[in-house]
């Protein structure tokens, strides 16, 4: 399956307001997960009905609802009912292949991000979206997973500043996990790209060259997501918003350091990348022009010895020094003194 979103056909056109799925990850079940907790009480559920998502809309506590699977047009519906959202912005959620970007709406702000996932062998891209209401926060996921696994067991067991500082703070917490998760995979990766600066100079072959190719498509695939997230976070820290509360700011604004350091992470990390393949050529050629060097040296000693060899392989009958007695040995010496000549003035001129 293609990592880069593209653009069907039949969904050209499209109304915006239009509840269409626009991704290729369907789930076999939609699942929704809620925590309803303040400080003194934590309370998880799996929401099953409607019903329960209006006690939810209902509940004075802080509530966070989890989607695992984009799909369900009846529940984005419902969603769409009972939140009092706008089917624009449904809308986007079900279409994975949205630019991240902070919207800011009449009851509450809309954000949209991509999160990393790697296991060593491939990097994977799933779309995360964010609404943010009054007492609500509401997370949609392209399928589920244990990401945000952490943030959970935080609510849990400790009565801190995640349980009583709204949704906003909230928010703050699980953007701060797909960016670290960033800084993470980039290590990972930046790591993988400096070990190949002993091969590079020792042992430059094909299987360094493919290896270099695979870390540049990898790093550029996250550049490409990494860009407009960093754009996303900026505009969310400049938001003048009331569901963003002054005490949280500056949260944000550490997010947006740690955005900023995985930007710069991926920038330098690119340009070893190209200083390494820069490196991988020129050793190539280099190594190529040794082996030139060499085959020219052999060319040339050979030169004088194919024309003396020539000269007494003729057929004419006459020909000086054929009948000498030790003639053979004579045309022997005078080849050995013309080649050991010949290396003795190359190897002063250090041509090899």
């Amino acid at each position: 399956m293609s990592r880069f979103p593209k653009k069907q056909k039949e969904h050209i056109g499209l109304s915006p307001f239009a509840l269409v799925f626009q991704g290729q990850k369907k789930t076999d079940k939609i699942l929704l997960r809620a925590i309803d907790f303040d400080l003194e009480d934590v309370q998880e559920l799996e929401v099953t009905s409607p019903e329960q998502l209006l006690a939810l809309k209902k509940s004075k506590k802080l509530t966070w609802l989890n989607i695992d699977g984009l799909d369900n047009v009846k529940l984005m519906e419902n969603l769409a009912t009972i939140f009092k959202i706008e089917n624009n912005v449904l809308a986007d959620v079900m279409n994975p292949a949205v630019r991240p970007k902070a919207q800011e709406l009449d009851n509450g702000i809309f954000l949209t991000i991509k999160m990393f996932q790697y296991n060593d062998v491939d990097l994977t891209v799933e779309n995360l979206s964010i609404i943010i209401t009054d007492n609500t926060l509401i997370s949609f996921q392209e399928q589920p997973g244990l990401v945000f696994e952490p943030i959970r067991e935080r609510i849990r067991k400790h009565k801190t500043k995640i349980r009583t500082s709204g949704p906003d703070y909230l928010t703050f917490a699980l953007l701060d996990v797909v960016v670290d998760n960033y800084i993470y995979i980039l290590g990972i990766l930046g790591e993988k790209i400096e070990g190949l600066e002993d091969s590079m100079t020792n042992d430059p072959n094909k299987e360094l060259l493919e290896n270099l190719n695979v870390y540049k498509r990898e790093l550029n695939f996250l550049r490409k997501h990494i860009k407009p997230a960093k754009e996303m976070i900026m505009n969310l820290v400049k938001m003048e918003s009331e569901y963003i509360h002054d005490e949280n700011k500056i949260h944000f604004r550490e997010l947006q350091d740690n955005i900023n350091e995985a930007s710069e992470l991926s920038d330098s990390y690119r340009e070893i990348l190209y200083d390494q393949l820069n490196m991988y050529h020129s050793s190539m050629s280099t190594k190529l022009n040794d082996i030139m060097r060499i085959l020219t040296v052999f060319s040339v000693i050979f030169i004088p010895l194919t024309f003396i060899v020539g000269v007494y392989g003729t057929n004419f009958e006459n020909l000086p020094e054929v009948h000498w007695r030790h003639g053979y040995f004579l045309m022997w010496g005078v080849m050995l003194l013309t080649t050991i000549s010949m290396l003795w003035f190359f190897k002063r001129k250090k041509w090899f």
